[in-house]
């Protein structure tokens, strides 16, 4: 029986932020990560348990500012110069793991025995990870700076790939005959926008970040900050992308002021906060009646989108010349699937139950994913010793050779480690 339904904004943000917190301390007593508290508190607040539960379409309302509050502090980390040197790499990889995992998805949801439509759809919603997801994730586990930046590289690349994708499903399912001069143009757009963006941000943003920092007041800078981050995501979702695209852009744009530091230190309390109330949003969808009923298919897709995505982002990984260290943790972090999923899944318009089941499973398994995508994290650094140790001796040669590898600080004398390490192990 329902005790209390929420009838404004002050009562969803009191409900919701009480009992995220009460869940974040209990996750803190049990050393637990803080997602799998705010994912239990949004199953409380939501409206498939009984009891006390908060408006839905606010709280998805003000999930979407924390997705765009959590993508510009991601920004906040790259420049431009950075970024092209890291777009090759990661964009090589992102398309390889996302045609790999659509084809993996497709082939799975056949032999459960559903439709071709069904298995495209199923394809996709394991194909996409979450920037938001790992960016919590990494909060909580922190990995080396260049995993960050491969990661964070891969899956923004991913999102561009995510929106082309949603553009051709959204075209099967309304029935029109997919071209490839529809995709082409939508893809040449797409380009255009991002580099006119681009182009008119680093004349204006830089300059103005900087003539308000000359104030030295934090509020000022702080405020202009979110204001760009959130003009510019409002500009990407009015022309028909996701606002994620825009606030990473922004929070780009921001950095190359040279004072990306110092706004991401400011920008942290508002992030934790928008963070939480992404995630209890995220909690809010599930149906746990419907989940328990088609608990198989969904840890088929669980295991599927996780080894899936662990095996091809770092098989990709290596081969655009990372060291393995870093190309298995990279598929670590990677082994999740995020918000596209829940926005695949709503293109099924299939009248039956298939489409309501489509969409429990992608928030599930989002929801899942979300859960051990810090734990994955963890587990990656002793795999990734473990493989480095177990690797034959011309296999750590020949990768060691790799450009990626001499960036990473290897280089000749990496090599000569590796060679002198295995020549000990011999005479022993």
């Amino acid at each position: 029986m329902t005790l209390f339904v929420t009838h404004n904004f002050l009562e969803d943000m009191a409900l919701v932020l009480c009992v995220a917190a009460l869940a974040a301390v209990i996750c803190q007593v049990l050393r637990q990560p803080m997602v799998v508290g705010y994912l239990v508190a949004g199953m409380v607040v939501g409206p498939y348990i009984p009891g006390v539960y908060a408006n839905t379409e606010r709280m998805r309302l003000f999930s979407d500012l924390g997705v765009t509050v959590l993508i510009f502090s991601i920004g906040l980390e790259f420049n431009f110069r950075r970024l092209l040197r890291l777009a090759p790499t990661a964009g090589l990889v992102a398309l390889i793991q996302a045609a790999s995992m659509i084809g993996l998805g497709y082939l799975v949801g056949r032999l459960i025995g559903w439709t071709q439509w069904q298995s495209l759809v199923t394809g996709a919603i394991v194909s996409i990870s979450g920037a938001v997801i790992v960016a919590k994730a990494f909060e909580e586990v922190q990995v080396e700076p260049r995993v960050r930046q491969l990661v964070f590289g891969v899956v923004l690349c991913e999102d561009v790939i995510a929106i082309l994708m949603l553009a051709v499903l959204i075209t099967l399912a309304n029935g029109e005959v997919l071209s490839f001069h529809a995709l082409s143009t939508d893809v040449s757009l797409l380009t255009s926008f991002i580099i006119v963006v681009i182009a008119i941000g680093l004349i204006t943003v830089p300059y103005l970040v900087r003539g308000v920092a000359r104030f030295k007041r934090p509020e000022t800078l702080l405020i202009t900050s979110l204001g760009l981050c959130f003009a510019f995501a409002m500009i990407a979702e009015r022309a028909g992308y996701t606002v994620v695209l825009g606030a990473f852009l922004a929070g780009c744009l921001v950095a190359e002021s040279a004072r990306g530091a110092e706004v991401e230190k400011l920008i942290e309390p508002v992030r934790h906060v928008f963070g939480a109330i992404f995630f209890v949003s995220v909690g809010m969808l599930i149906n746990p009646q419907l989940l328990a009923s088609h608990w198989l298919a969904l840890a088929v897709l669980t295991v599927v989108a996780v080894t899936g995505k662990l095996v091809s982002v770092s098989l990709a990984s290596l081969l655009v010349g990372e060291p393995p260290k870093s190309a298995v943790k990279t598929g670590f972090a990677m082994a999740q699937v995020g918000t596209y999923s829940i926005l695949f899944a709503q293109v099924d318009t299939d009248g039956g139950g298939t489409g309501g089941l489509l969409y429990s499973l992608a928030v599930g398994l989002k929801a899942i994913t979300s859960v051990l995508c810090p734990l994955m994290i963890r587990a990656s650094i002793p795999a990734a010793d473990w493989i480095e140790r177990h690797l034959p001796m011309p296999a750590q040669i020949a990768l060691s050779q790799s450009p990626g590898a001499e960036d990473a600080g290897g280089g000749r004398r990496g090599r000569r480690r590796i060679a002198g390490g295995q020549r000990k192990k011999v005479a022993k």
